[in-house]
């Protein structure tokens, strides 16, 4: 659903649905944004209906009357269960991973559980995330960070990167991006489009680091394919960027 300060024919064209009396735009989400338009994902969870059904049980047989914003967060009893992986039907956790997950991370907290739900989904999973976040939050692995600058946003996550907001920090805090600027790189690397839009960032990107004393190593058969560093020329734009590797200039 998209909001607009005036009817929305008057700014991007519009049809109609294959649902009968439903119209849609003919712009994808990022033309819509870039359009300055307001855009709400709505979803129907089956899981809420049963929320509102516990809730009146819970009313009925024990007298007490709870709503969603007033349910307590921090009831030791859940995070006990959730803490032995019984969380069978218990919505955002009960998938297989969440649950061989959660007796490693035991969570205490409710900010345990939006990490818990973090990891477990394909960035953080094949960014190689989740272990080195359980081994750090166990104190089984020491909290580093690969330049003093990131610790303000991967600080509460013990430097290990799991939302998008961090990465819209990060290059906030180690390149100069403007919040605009850091926008466009997170709907980049979002996007199936994205190899081009990166590339269009990526002198930017270099330029703000360097300034940091943060430089690029001389590329290597391996990291070919990578971002250009501030000192090489820029790759062939089709090529795909993977990860670039960054050291911090000596003192």
């Amino acid at each position: 659903m998209v909001l607009c300060d005036r009817p929305v024919i008057e700014v991007c064209p519009v049809q109609w649905a294959a649902m009968e009396d439903r119209s849609v735009l003919q712009w994808d989400k990022d033309d819509c944004a870039d359009a300055g338009l307001v855009k709400f994902d709505l979803l129907g969870l089956g899981m809420l209906t049963a929320l509102d059904h516990a809730l009146q049980i819970v009313a009925e047989h024990h007298g007490q009357r709870f709503e969603l914003r007033t349910l307590p967060q921090e009831d030791e009893a859940v995070y006990d269960m959730l803490c032995e992986g019984d969380s069978v039907g218990v919505f955002q956790v009960e998938s297989r991973a969440q649950i061989s997950t959660l007796p490693r991370l035991r969570p205490r907290c409710f900010y345990d559980l939006v990490v818990e739900v973090a990891l477990i989904r394909p960035g953080p999973i094949q960014g190689g995330s989740v272990h080195p976040y359980i081994r750090r939050r166990n104190k089984e692995e020491e909290v580093t960070f690969l330049h003093p600058r990131l610790e303000k946003s991967l600080g509460r996550t013990l430097g290990i990167p799991l939302f998008q907001e961090q990465l819209m920090q990060m290059v906030v805090d180690v390149a100069d991006f403007t919040p605009a600027q850091a926008d466009q790189l997170r709907r980049a690397m979002g996007s199936k489009r994205s190899t081009q839009k990166m590339l269009d960032l990526s002198d930017a990107l270099f330029e703000g680091m360097a300034r940091h004393g943060i430089v690029g190593r001389t590329p290597t058969r391996s990291t070919a394919s990578c971002w250009p560093s501030p000192t090489t020329a820029s790759p062939s734009p089709t090529r795909t960027p993977s990860r670039t590797w960054c050291t911090r200039a000596p003192t």
